[in-house]
């Protein structure tokens, strides 16, 4: 088994011991991805040069027989929206193809003060922008289990990456689902925190009110390790919540006698896969049998999550993506005419197909005349879809339900079909609009391609995901399952 495939506590040790160097894990970090890279296709930027002098340094920061943290030397990838000083950061479109930033997200801050590695930024759908990671402007990502297949999006690479042993964990962003359906396409842990848990400074925004930074792991024990090092306050970000961040590992006992699970009907209706239905129902036999108990219900208003995400995301896209028109920073289109025209060269040419379509359909819902039709009436569904979540935690602690319709589709199978690919998000989008946090979590196959559970619970308790989560991962070990590229 590789070093690379080793839990954080596993690798912490043998660095202490002096068994490996930081240096090494970085050369074991660049050979698997020189080695397997160019079939999954998760890297956009490689930070080689930067990487190993922070690995030299680290080495010799170890000889002072100082304990370090569990994240200490551990390779990790940085999602392409989050932005890294002089470390190019595209958000995988062609209008920031040379914009290399002037600071650090609050997350980078908080890895480097951790002492991890940065080895290179990961593809992404343009701007967060996508389900399958087919909407990169640079290259399209593949799922490790099957080059063949899509590994999900907006944070494909950052999940790819982590499934193939590139890293040991990655950071991704997660608006609608975007940390959690890749996780569950390409049989890794992903984790969307509570709205607020996570610093957004330094995350290029897609939608404010919904976007979030969040760790991708193998397990469910180094998820939480990277919480907890990202997680907190930060002055720079007026939206981050001042709560206490608490020891995530604490719950980690595989105890959940007593867990009180709610199965919504509406997450297993029609256009969820029978695979799927059963692997979920196979999860909810072991939590029982180790203790919890489970009911169904009903979050009634879910069937209008959908259509209240696509117009309060892409409303809030068309204001947000308003700052890249060539004038401070990005590219700028050449041999224009006038300002009027160097604005829109440089954003026709610059941005995506999907990313015009969003922008296009956000401007309509807030023009004067729709405002009230559209986007007033999508946000008094998202209060009417949290109301939902607040009632289901009056009685049960976690809702369990899948975290896809499907598996993982085929390449090009759904580019054509912008509506069918959205509905891929159907199980995910009800989170990010009630602001709670989820995971997650490998739960079976099905024709040899993961299969993802969803774990949800109230705002800040995240450790409850934890705890529910690592049960059933201790008890099922599909975490030790890797793809065989």
């Amino acid at each position: 088994m590789s070093i690379l495939e080793e839990s954080f506590s596993s690798i912490h040790k043998k660095l202490h011991s002096k068994e490996i160097k930081v240096s090494e894990l970085v050369d074991a970090s660049y050979q698997r991805i020189h080695s397997v890279d160019d079939k999954v296709q998760a890297f956009l930027t490689l930070n080689e040069e930067g990487a190993r002098a922070h690995a030299k340094k680290l080495d010799e920061a170890l000889e002072k027989e100082e304990t370090r943290g569990l994240l200490f030397g551990l390779p990790a990838g940085i999602k392409d929206n989050i932005v890294t000083k002089d470390l190019r950061t595209t958000c995988a479109s062609q209008l920031l193809d040379n914009f290399d930033p002037l600071y650090d997200a609050t997350v980078i801050n908080k890895l480097a003060k951790a002492e991890s590695v940065t080895v290179g930024k990961l593809n992404m759908d343009e701007f967060a922008m996508g389900s399958s990671n087919e909407n990169s402007s640079y290259k399209a990502t593949r799922n490790p289990w099957n080059t063949d297949y899509v590994p999900g999006g907006s944070s494909g690479g950052s999940a790819a990456a982590v499934a193939s042993g590139e890293v040991v964990f990655s950071l991704g962003s997660d608006t609608g689902g975007s940390i959690r359906q890749p996780a569950s396409y390409c049989g890794v842990v992903g984790l969307k925190p509570t709205y607020g848990r996570v610093s957004r400074y330094g995350l290029v925004a897609f939608a404010s009110s919904l976007d979030q930074i969040g760790p991708i792991t193998r397990t469910v024990e180094d998820n939480a390790l990277v919480l907890g090092e990202i997680a907190g306050y930060s002055k720079q970000d007026s939206t981050s919540a001042d709560v206490p961040v608490p020891d995530y590992l604490s719950g980690l006992n595989g105890d959940v006698k007593g867990l009180r699970i709610a199965v919504p009907k509406e997450y297993l209706g029609e256009g969820v896969s029978e695979d799927v239905k059963n692997a979920v129902y196979e999860a909810l036999k072991v939590l029982e049998s180790q203790g919890a108990t489970w009911e169904e219900v009903s979050l009634p208003h879910s069937e209008y999550a959908l259509s209240a995400y696509y117009l309060l995301a892409s409303s809030e896209a068309s204001a947000n993506l308003a700052r890249f028109d060539g004038v401070r920073y990005g590219v700028r289109a050449e041999d224009t005419n006038n300002l009027i025209d160097m604005y829109k060269r440089t954003r026709s040419e610059g941005f995506g197909e999907e990313v015009k379509r969003r922008i296009m359909l956000g401007t309509f819902a807030l023009s004067s005349g729709y405002y009230d039709a559209y986007y007033k009436k999508a946000l008094k569904a998202r209060t009417l879809i949290k109301e939902d979540f607040d009632k289901i935690w009056e009685k049960y602690d976690v809702i369990i339900g899948p975290t896809a319709p499907t598996t993982a589709f085929k390449v090009g199978e759904k580019t054509d079909d912008p509506l069918t690919m959205y509905a891929n998000d159907i199980l995910t989008i009800p989170v990010n609009l009630a602001g709670v946090p989820a995971i997650s979590i490998p739960c079976g196959f099905s024709e040899g391609l993961p299969i993802g559970l969803q774990m949800i619970a109230k705002p800040f308790a995240e450790n409850t995901i934890y705890r529910a989560a690592y049960a059933y991962e201790q008890a099922t070990g599909y975490y030790k399952e890797k793809p065989q590229l």
